[in-house]
């Protein structure tokens, strides 16, 4: 389907389903506010107004609060939306079991894995989880994580060295690249035996070096768990060229899926280092009561188990299908343009502001946090949102006490301008 109103040089276009670029892509009624935005691989600048105002007019989000927290929920598009709602009433229509798993190769192909590497989770947490209970680790060993964890990460790990003694020694994050891993490689020991730590940290949302710790890692004989909950669907992601061992993520952020779906990336070759804790119909090969055995699949798929929602995982396939057609490397582009926009804003204003997300090529994506001098953060965040209608997060974790923005497709450069304004009032 084209519509002339919003075609840019003949390459913009919407559709409402059928086959694009060898994906079948999820098909709603005439009538249906849901459209793909088709940019045919061109690449699209950060600052085209038209095309990102396009793509603002596929969310349901009100002008009003603006929001500006999309590292906690990202607000789904109307083809999700359709998505879910169809493939609900569809399930309930026909009595119709399963179909959850049918998204399995599409996660696969927008992180650049194979589909037996990955495991259809509800969140990250559930993937972390999958790992921090399943590592073969014992009393004393050692797990290096930083002190920018989420509580997905640290509380599983927290509750693992409770349970069985190991040892959690925690770095700082340098504020580049090469200081990160120096300090992670100075943390390394005899007993370590694991490095769990974020790709984009919750807190600042500073980029570390995860193929470079990947490498570390590898090289020092550990296994090493990356927290992603923050990459897909900001920056492109392929896990087999970061190396790691296990990538975990959710749909419910920069993927603009479904809330309460995500999956966990298993390489290949460890799979059958992990043993599974959660366990239930379709974890195994074949299992006999009055034998007392049971045979697990050889592929990650033995870590996801049981009636799950086909719902959610559709509108998932239809969240991928949305970004994939946009293009990543737009998406990416799109979000460094208004990321720029808010630090510049924030750099003038001076020493009223400290900003804490490394300015470092690669070092960090769509968010960016500061801290406030002159008010305290937590009043920050409440006067923006209760004076001047601005959603965002404070952040009080690991004695932070900052603010933090996160910027998406549908936002809008007249927003990030409006709220910096709203900030140097208020500082």
């Amino acid at each position: 389907m084209t519509s002339p109103a919003i075609t840019r040089r003949g390459f913009i276009r919407t559709a409402t389903g059928g086959m694009i670029g060898g994906t079948l892509l999820y098909a709603f009624p005439e009538g249906s506010r849901a459209r793909y935005i088709l940019a045919d691989e061109e690449p699209v600048p950060g600052d085209d107004e038209h095309f990102w105002n396009v793509v603002r007019g596929q969310f349901p989000l009100r002008t009003e609060p603006v929001f500006l927290n999309n590292g906690t929920i990202g607000p789904s598009p109307f083809v999700v939306i359709d998505a879910v709602t169809a493939e609900l009433e569809s399930v309930d229509r026909d009595a119709r079991y399963g179909g959850w798993e049918d998204v399995r190769p599409k996660i696969a192909r927008f992180v650049h894995a194979d589909p037996e590497e990955i495991s259809i989770t509800h969140n990250v947490t559930d993937g972390i989880n999958v790992v921090a209970c399943g590592l073969p680790l014992k009393n004393g060993d050692e797990v290096i994580m930083t002190d920018q964890e989420h509580a997905g990460n640290a509380v599983p790990w927290l509750a693992r060295a409770r349970r069985d003694g190991i040892v959690i020694r925690v770095i700082s994050p340098g504020w580049t690249a090469a200081e990160t891993l120096e300090r992670i490689n100075d943390a390394i020991n005899s007993r370590t035996r694991v490095i769990a730590v974020p790709h984009i940290t919750c807190t600042t949302g500073q980029v570390l070096p995860a193929r470079e710790i990947s490498t570390l890692g590898h090289d020092k004989g550990l296994w090493v768990m990356i927290d992603a909950a923050h990459t897909p669907g900001m920056l492109p992601l392929d896990v087999h060229a970061i190396g790691c061992d296990f990538l975990t993520t959710c749909g419910h952020k920069w993927m603009l899926g479904p809330k309460g779906t995500g999956f966990l990336y298993i390489r290949k070759d460890v799979i059958g280092e992990l043993e599974p804790y959660w366990v239930g119909a379709g974890v195994d090969t074949g299992w006999d009561l009055r034998a007392g055995t049971i045979t697990y699949r050889d592929d990650a798929h033995r870590f996801d188990f049981a009636t799950q929602s086909s719902a959610l995982y559709v509108g998932l396939g239809a969240a991928i299908d949305f970004l994939y057609n946009i293009g990543m490397e737009n998406v990416s582009r799109r979000g460094q343009a208004l990321a720029g926009r808010l630090r510049g804003g924030l750099r003038e204003l001076g020493e009223r502001v400290e900003i804490l997300t490394p300015d470092e090529p690669g070092g960090y994506g769509s968010v960016v946090a500061f801290r406030p001098k002159n008010i305290a953060f937590d009043t920050l965040q409440q006067s923006l949102l209760n004076e001047h209608r601005f959603v965002t997060r404070q952040v009080p974790e690991n004695g932070m006490n900052c603010n933090r923005i996160s910027t998406h497709i549908y936002n809008v450069p007249a927003e990030v301008d409006r709220f910096l304004e709203a900030v140097r009032r208020l500082v």
